[in-house]
């Protein structure tokens, strides 16, 4: 049974296991959501008001009453704690263990616009071949790509929901973030944090080309001397 089959469709290295962790949880919490509506129903039926059955007073001070409260926290901190086991490694992959790359962008998240700043043949920013782009990321299939998004007005996120790539941007600060696709196509890019009135338009595209392709916009936007 697909639990996350209406998720966009999965196009990076790390979205496995991101969705991975997306069905434990949906799992976890669909079938607690069960037991505790089928609990609720049980004792409403059981314990209903009737003639000649009065009341009871429960102080919940005896071992047995007080189980009613500490086997379900227990049961939750087990839970919480084996997805944290098995949430770890793959929080290092995404945030911590950042591949090293040969293509490297600068995103610049602004009220209501993403600005892409290319490097150029030179492979270094803040020089004369810089190229900058209006919501458009261009990047090659199978390739790492490191980016260091960036805020010129409040929060923003960045947000590749076919990549499984969520990454808050802070105004003052440089945060890095990578993704590596393994299926060229347009992918949307997205702003998650409500950063103004005009937040839904916030849109740009990821464009993934195969190597001839990207080669080929190279020489567009960098034509040979």
């Amino acid at each position: 049974m697909n639990w996350l089959r209406w998720l966009p469709e999965s196009v990076s290295t790390f979205g496995g296991d991101i969705d991975a962790l997306f069905a434990i949880i949906f799992r976890g919490a669909a079938i607690w959501l069960f037991v505790t509506i089928g609990a609720l129903l049980l004792f409403a039926v059981r314990f209903r008001r009737r003639e000649g059955i009065r009341a009871k007073y429960i102080r919940g001070d005896s071992l047995r009453e007080a189980a009613w409260i500490l086997v379900p926290v227990l049961v939750v901190l087990a839970l919480d704690l084996w997805l944290d086991f098995r949430g770890a490694p793959v929080w290092a992959r995404v945030k911590l263990e950042m591949p090293p790359s040969d293509v490297q962008l600068q995103v610049t998240a602004m009220q209501f616009n993403w600005e892409v700043l290319y490097p150029g043949p030179d492979g270094r920013f803040g020089t004369e071949d810089d190229r900058q782009v209006d919501n458009e990321l261009h990047v090659p299939v199978n390739t790492p790509v490191r980016v260091a998004l960036k805020s010129k007005d409040v929060l923003h996120s960045f947000f590749l929901p076919n990549l499984r790539l969520k990454q808050d941007i802070i105004p003052g600060r440089t945060i890095p973030a990578w993704f590596e696709v393994t299926r060229p196509g347009r992918y949307e890019l997205a702003c998650a944090e409500l950063c103004g009135f005009g937040h839904s338009g916030m849109r740009g595209w990821l464009y993934v080309h195969t190597p001839e392709e990207y080669r080929a916009w190279q020489r567009e936007q960098w034509p040979p001397s």
